[in-house]
């Protein structure tokens, strides 16, 4: 690898029972579950032997329980960081889409239509989110020129990287996959990000899962 790129595996946090109830979960502070303990040690299996030489994970415990599993697997040590937090889904987080649409309509339209100015009370926007994400994985990329680092997060921060890797507006609807423990690889060089696959699951051996956009809304991007 050039002593320029650094090489990215994004990953999405285990499952969470709000992950089953469709619930937003943007800050607030969900456990794994029992099931979302089992991908995570499946997810540090696969990537006992990957030469990862760092790993960072978001603060928010369902992110940081799944990186100390891949921590404990290869003796890394795991280091939090909060630029890689779900966005911040404000008086929406604990509500399903459905309960968003009824109590406030407009809210939710402007949520399904992406409009990057929007943002729920005392959340963030869309844009804000976005700059926020890429601006923390330029900086973690920066810090390990010619090494591979973890990058584990939350459905919407992978969307954004998705994002900037294939150049695609925030306005545009989601067509691709973001699941719980799914391994994504990206490179960053001075010239941006570039993707390398994506949505690599074969460690949970056939496990159907809950993609980020299994309500079957991919205009949407909470963390479920």
């Amino acid at each position: 690898m050039s002593d320029h790129i650094t090489r990215l595996l994004v990953i999405r946090h285990g499952e969470t029972a709000w992950n089953l109830e469709s619930r937003i979960q943007g800050h607030t502070d969900i456990p794994l579950n029992e099931h979302g303990r089992w991908q995570a040690e499946r997810l540090a299996l696969a990537l006992s032997d990957e030469g990862l030489d760092a790993i960072y994970a978001s603060d928010l415990q369902r992110a940081r329980d799944t990186g100390q599993a891949v921590a404990r697997a290869t003796g890394l040590e795991l280091q939090l960081d909060q630029g890689l937090r779900e966005r911040n889904f404000g008086r929406l987080e604990g509500m399903t889409q459905n309960q968003v649409a009824l109590q406030w309509p407009d809210e939710g339209r402007r949520w399904r239509e992406r409009d990057p100015t929007y943002g729920p009370e005392a959340g963030e926007t869309l844009q804000v989110f976005y700059q926020r994400c890429i601006d923390t994985a330029e900086r973690l990329a920066r810090s390990h020129p010619g090494q591979a680092v973890a990058l584990v997060a939350h459905g919407g921060v992978l969307d954004c990287f998705y994002r900037a890797a294939n150049h695609i507006p925030l306005q545009a609807p989601r067509t691709w996959t973001i699941g719980n423990v799914s391994i994504n690889r990206l490179l960053y060089s001075p010239e941006g990000f570039s993707l390398l696959g994506w949505a690599d699951t074969r460690h949970l051996d056939g496990e159907a899962g809950l993609d980020e956009t299994s309500d079957g809304d991919a205009a949407l991007s909470p963390d479920k």
